[in-house]
C-alpha cells in the first residue's frame, strides 16, 4: 500500500501561486491555512487583505476574504470583529501597506486593543509596484528610490513595527518570525496558532511579523535571499516573542 506522506491543507484552494520564485507570500498562506484548519476555524474566518502584493490572499487561504483600500485593512476588521465578536478575523499585509499608508489605521487598532490578528510581511521594500524604498528598507539597502542604499541622514532608520505596537496597552501579543528554513517556518506556524488561540479568547490585538524574501526587486537568487533574511534582515530585526501579556500577567 502507499503511504501519503503530504497532501495539501483543505485551508488552500487548489490553484498554482501567482507569486515570484522565492518569494515566501505562499508559504506563509500555508501556514495560515494549516493553522485554521487544524484550530477548527477555517469555515467562520473572515480575513482582510489590502493593496500589495497580498492583495490576492483570498485567492490561496479558503476563507471568506475582504479586500480593502491601500493600508485601511485595521478599519474594515474592526468593523468586522465588532459586528462580529464570535469570529476569527485577521488582516494580511505588507510593509508598505501597513507600515506607511497604514501605519495609523494599525497604530490606533493596536492601541484600542482590538480583537482581531494581523499577519504583517515584512520583506523591507515595496513589492508589487516595483521595488521603492520602504519604511522598512534596511540602512544601506538599495532600491529603486535610494539607488545609493538607504542614507539614515537622509532617510532615517528603519521601522520596527512589531517593537513600536508593543509599547501600547492594547497589543496582546507580538512576535517576529521568518519562514527562511524549516526550524523557522516551524517556530512561524507555532506564533501563527498561538495568535489566533489568544484573539479566540479575546485578549486584545495579536500581531505576527514575518521577516520575508522579495528576490525579484532585492536582484537575488531565491536561495541568495533567503540566506540574507537570516544572515541580514534578523540582525536589525531579531526573531523571537516582543510582547506577551499572557507571560507578563
Amino acid at each position: 500500500m502507499s503511504q501519503i506522506v503530504y497532501k495539501r491543507s483543505p485551508g488552500l484552494q487548489d490553484v498554482e501561486t501567482h507569486y515570484c520564485p522565492g518569494c515566501h507570500h505562499g508559504i506563509v498562506h500555508k501556514l495560515i491555512a494549516e493553522v485554521l484548519t487544524e484550530l477548527d476555524l477555517l469555515d467562520t474566518t473572515v480575513g482582510v487583505c489590502p493593496v500589495g502584493c497580498s492583495v490576492l490572499a483570498g485567492n490561496y487561504i479558503n476563507c471568506d476574504f475582504i479586500e480593502a483600500a491601500h493600508g485601511r485593512a485595521p478599519a474594515v476588521a474592526t468593523g468586522v470583529k465588532r459586528t462580529h465578536p464570535e469570529l476569527p478575523v485577521f488582516t494580511y499585509q505588507g510593509d508598505g501597506d501597513l507600515a506607511s499608508i497604514g501605519a495609523a489605521e494599525i497604530v490606533h487598532a493596536a492601541m484600542r486593543g482590538e480583537r482581531f490578528t494581523t499577519i504583517f510581511i515584512n520583506n523591507a521594500i515595496y513589492g508589487m509596484t516595483g521595488g521603492q524604498m520602504a519604511p522598512t528598507t534596511l540602512e544601506g539597502q538599495k532600491s529603486t528610490t535610494s539607488q545609493s542604499g538607504r542614507d539614515r541622514n537622509v532617510h532615517g532608520l528603519p521601522v520596527r513595527m512589531a517593537e513600536m505596537l508593543s509599547t501600547l496597552d492594547g497589543m496582546a501579543y507580538a512576535e517576529r518570525v521568518c519562514v527562511a528554513d524549516i526550524p523557522s517556518l516551524n517556530k512561524a506556524k507555532r506564533a501563527i496558532k498561538k495568535a489566533f488561540t489568544l484573539q479566540m479568547k479575546g485578549i486584545g490585538f495579536t500581531f505576527i511579523e514575518v521577516l520575508s524574501t522579495c528576490p525579484t526587486n532585492w536582484g537575488m537568487s531565491p536561495v541568495e535571499a533567503g540566506k540574507w533574511v537570516k544572515s541580514t534582515m534578523s540582525q536589525y530585526y531579531p526573531l523571537g516573542i516582543v510582547k506577551d501579556t499572557e507571560v507578563t500577567a
